[in-house]
């Protein structure tokens, strides 16, 4: 069973698998879906991804 950061990691990860250079858009499409409907919760899960794709994409893991 993986933890909650490891989750939005491999979330991450299959992001840029599937969308490459689209997934930026990808996941703000999601985030502004998510706000649209007022899931905090979802919207607060997304940015995390968001902030580890960002990190894929510079090669910065921390």
């Amino acid at each position: 069973m993986l933890t909650p950061e490891e989750e939005r990691w491999a979330e991450a990860l299959a992001i840029r698998r599937l969308h490459g250079e689209r997934g930026p858009a990808f996941i703000a499409e999601r985030i502004g879906a998510l706000a649209l409907k007022g899931d905090e919760a979802g919207v607060a899960r997304w940015k995390e991804i968001a902030q580890r794709f960002d990190q894929l994409g510079r090669g910065t893991l921390q």
